[in-house]
């Protein structure tokens, strides 16, 4: 098949580079024909939350990727659009994450697809965002008029298309395992690197850092009686995508300062594996949520982790096996990470982890996105 893979790919970094360059590698690896449509502009500057939207690392070697897409110039949306309607791919995959993203994409599958050939699938992130904004229904609307199918990693995304598209066809298949971070690194050698205290157990809050992935309720937690004498740290590993200062402050307020460990620049993807090394526990206590990348990292590292009861997170995480699926509040997390230290879980947690993996497959997710298109030509021939 030609396909065309619409989205974030490299110089961008994070996680939506990283799960489009992946997804282009093994659809190429099937025998298909796959470019990436990035961006020349994914965001103006004064709506990027970083320090910068850009990776210093070498480019994937093996990948097809074209600068194209500026997100907020309608000429060059008409212009991308019509280019595609021409090449008439099979198929067009577009990664959605965020009601801005509407207008540009939107435009740009709508135009495509007019060659009546080129069908339309929406990896959907999110339909309906954490952080709520003026026209985000209007916007994402727009967007799904041009989509002829879509693929929804969480059930409660499954469940938020149907909100706003009529009758859609639709698929469920969970976030596939990051598996490009390289070798599982053993606690010695990552401590080591990380300059980190042998004596001490740690836990790791991953990635960039937004008020829905409740930091502070883990802060706090840390301050609960039940871990607040222990020789337990907590690693955050991520860049601000909020305010500091909030996180600072609480920090200094509680006493921590000894206990929560602050890299709070970006994490290059060739040191990722350093701090899940580290951790005994990957701990996301997120407040709102649909699915987690970071869960597939950890997954791809064999470690336990503790999930917050919110959104999809708890379909991925066995609990009571391989981690802890917890309310979303403070004395939970603390209670769960206690168990975790008292009842010595990390040995079993981790082999559990090890067996569950598999259901997370790159080539599961791209078997169910061939079977969702077969339905959509059916459906389109019929």
């Amino acid at each position: 098949m030609k396909i065309v893979i619409l989205g974030t790919a490299h110089p961008y970094r994070g996680g939506l580079a990283a799960m489009n360059e992946r997804l282009a590698r093994e659809l190429t690896e099937r025998g298909d024909e796959v470019v990436i449509y990035n961006f020349t502009l994914q965001y103006p500057g004064f709506l990027f939350p970083g320090k910068s939207q850009y990776t210093d690392e070498p480019a994937p070697q093996g990948l097809r990727i074209i600068r194209k897409i500026n997100s907020v110039n309608p000429f060059n949306w008409l212009k991308v659009g019509r280019e595609l309607r021409k090449i008439c791919p099979d198929l067009i995959i577009v990664k959605y994450w965020l009601p801005f993203m509407g207008p540009a994409l939107g435009t740009i599958v709508r135009l495509a697809r007019r060659n009546r050939h080129t069908r339309v699938i929406c990896i959907a992130d999110n339909m309906i965002p954490h952080e709520k904004r003026p026209g985000d229904r209007l916007f994402t609307k727009y967007f799904t008029k041009g989509v002829d199918g879509y693929i929804a990693m969480s059930h409660e995304v499954y469940a938020d298309i149907e909100k706003l598209v009529a009758h859609p066809l639709r698929r469920f298949t969970p976030h596939p395992i990051y598996d490009h971070y390289g070798e599982v690194m053993p606690r010695e050698e990552a401590l080591k690197l990380l300059q980190l205290d042998p004596d001490y157990r740690y836990l790791l809050f991953f990635g960039f850092i937004r008020d829905y992935k409740g930091l502070d309720w883990l802060i706090r937690a840390m301050a609960e009686p039940q871990l607040k004498d222990r020789q337990i740290r907590l690693i955050v590993a991520g860049e601000f995508y909020s305010d500091s200062e909030p996180y600072l402050k609480l920090i200094c307020e509680l006493g921590l300062e000894e206990k929560v460990i602050l890299h709070t620049d970006y994490i290059p993807d060739v040191l990722i594996n350093r701090y899940f090394g580290a951790a005994d526990l990957v701990v996301q206590p997120y407040k709102t949520a649909t699915q987690s990348g970071v869960t597939q990292i950890g997954y791809h590292f064999n470690k336990a982790m503790l999930v917050t009861d919110v959104g999809g997170l708890g379909e991925i995480v066995a609990n009571g096996k391989s981690g802890y699926v917890v309310k979303p509040e403070v004395s939970a997390i603390a209670e769960a990470i206690a168990d975790f230290y008292d009842r010595e879980r990390q040995t079993d947690f981790e082999k559990e982890t090890v067996k569950l993996k598999g259901q997370f497959s790159w080539s599961k997710m791209t078997d169910v996105m061939m079977e969702l298109y077969a339905d959509i030509n059916s459906k389109n021939e019929s």
